[in-house]
């Protein structure tokens, strides 16, 4: 496989990736990092200097230098083909087969993820990008172990919504000027090199979802990544869209001026409830009794915090003409457990209606037998209308205040919810190493987002001296120690198999030094 001036490829090239790994593509992608690298550093610098802030008594508030954006009057650009209905939309990664069950599933949109649901293994960022574009050209199929056959349908398809990863994450295997690349721009930047035109031939376009970004001038970098690729492909400015998890707890102050430096570009915001929650602990892990979180599963929608958070973001999407997208319930079906099964669709109906009857537009399942339930209720309330954009919300004020009263937050820190968090984060990371990114685990489904609040939470709780409601316990390296060996061998299998996984998780977990992301070091450890 040839590769231009400057460009190496340090990954395995397995059959057919020569498809994905042009000379061209690989040019293009060295373009895309030569302009945009030394930004995008500066940018995570800005994270890391405002972070020593927080830590040290900051707090954070609507910007001033944007008030004028705030409170002036414009629009984004009119959704675009395919994106005007978004009342259910189902995510998960690109492998094969959830490829095809995903378009297959009677979903308006498939979120197709590079990022969460997905490892960064090698294997997975090039095949991904091959079943994208297979099931573009109506040619992917995939034959099970089983012998089981999955094909597309003829009838119609869910719109392709690509995730790539935030801008944190390197791809250590394209190196250019001996120099990791962004793994947002190779996931970005192979997907619209090789899928923008035939997206466009069949009525579509190169749409995507915008993760972990903390304030607008990273979506104005995204927004500047859009115009330079846009030109040197030969593609309108404005086809390119995008969607962006307002996912960090700094970024729900900053919706109004996201969405601005989007706004030719922009098709709404999403509420991404996990890694807001994950965000809220890591922004203010040091702060005390203020910002301290009970139990992960007390930690509900309707708490006041979080219902600040999802009034507002509604409220602005709808001022400015953008969809709201509504979260991920965790919950999911069992095709052998009726009893779990009834459950799973009962919580996963519950949270549709309030997010439907608070005026989002759409929201996200995870599961094909999930895609019903969140039409059936978003029917209801749409009708034959493609959305509520209509709906105003003009009543809607939140506070900064509001949008940080983590303390009113109901529930509190029992062993159970400590035992859940670290037999989640130890089973969660185990199969991210395997290569597996959405792993159902005590009958939710658990995707980078939710480790992340699980081993933020158990930092939290040891690093702030929490004590233990039910046993009157101290939250100690000890006691985690213990207690992750205890969950261990609970688990199927040899106590051995999770041994890098336990590892990872207490470097994550307990240290002193909080990582920013438990999917940077776990990267590492990836060949």
């Amino acid at each position: 496989m040839t590769s231009p001036p400057g460009v190496e490829v340090t990954g395995p090239v397995h059959p057919r990736y020569d498809e994905v790994l042009t000379p061209e593509a690989l040019a293009f992608l060295a373009e895309l990092h030569r302009a945009f690298e030394p930004h995008r550093r500066a940018l995570l610098e800005r994270r890391r200097r405002r972070d020593a802030e927080l830590a040290t008594g900051a707090l954070l508030d609507f910007l001033p230098e944007t008030r004028e954006i705030r409170e002036s009057d414009w629009r984004v650009a009119d959704p675009a083909p395919g994106l005007v209905d978004r009342r259910v939309e189902i995510t998960g990664p690109t492998d094969a087969k959830m490829t095809i069950n995903a378009l297959n599933s009677g979903a308006k949109v498939w979120l197709a993820d590079l990022e969460d649901a997905n490892t960064p293994l090698w294997e997975n960022v090039v095949s991904g990008q091959l079943n994208l574009r297979d099931a573009i050209d109506g040619k992917l199929e995939f034959t099970s172990p089983e012998g089981k056959r999955y094909a597309l349908h003829d009838s119609e398809l869910a719109t392709i919504v690509v995730r790539p990863r935030g801008w944190h994450l390197s791809e250590k295997h394209v190196l250019v000027d001996e120099e990791r690349t962004s793994g947002s721009l190779v996931d970005f930047g192979l997907y619209l090199f090789h899928c923008a035109r035939r997206q466009l031939d069949r009525g579509a376009g190169p749409y995507f979802y915008l993760p972990k970004m903390e304030s607008h001038l990273e979506a104005r970098l995204w927004n500047d990544v859009f115009l330079l690729a846009q030109d040197r492909l030969g593609i309108p400015r404005g086809t390119v869209r995008a969607t962006v998890l307002i996912e960090t707890f700094p970024a729900a102050f900053e919706m109004d001026e996201i969405l601005y430096e989007l706004r030719e570009h922009s098709a709404g915001l999403n509420a991404g409830r996990w890694d807001y929650m994950f965000s809220v602990i890591k922004k203010f892990r040091t702060r005390g009794a203020d910002f301290l979180l009970p139990d992960r599963n007390a930690v509900t929608m309707t708490v006041p915090f979080m219902r600040a958070y999802t009034e507002l973001l509604v409220h602005t999407c709808h001022r400015r003409g953008a969809h709201a997208i509504g979260g991920m319930a965790a919950f999911i079906p069992s095709r052998r457990d009726p009893q779990v099964n009834e459950t799973a669709l009962a919580k996963v109906r519950e949270d549709k209606t309030r997010e439907a009857g608070d005026g989002f537009d759409g929201s996200w399942v995870a599961h094909p037998d999930l895609v019903p339930v969140c039409r059936a209720v978003f029917d209801r309330v749409l009708g034959d209308r493609p959305h509520q954009l209509d709906r105003a919300l003009d009543e809607v004020r939140v506070s900064a205040a509001e949008l940080l009263d983590v303390r009113s937050t109901p529930g509190g820190h029992t062993e159970a919810g400590l035992r859940n968090a670290v037999s989640v984060g130890v089973q969660y990371l185990a199969a991210w190493l395997r290569g597996t990114g959405a792993v159902a685990i005590f009958n939710l489904m658990e995707d980078a987002a939710t480790a992340e609040i699980s081993r933020s939470q158990v930092w939290q709780w040891l690093h702030n001296d929490v004590i233990l409601d039910d046993t009157g316990e101290r939250v100690t390296r000890e006691l985690v120690e213990r207690i992750a060996d205890e969950e261990i061998g609970r688990l199927p299998g040899d106590p051995g198999d999770y041994a890098e996984a336990r590892a990872l998780f207490m470097a994550v977990a307990v240290a002193d030094d909080f990582a920013d992301f438990l999917t940077v070091p776990a990267y590492e450890r990836m060949p």
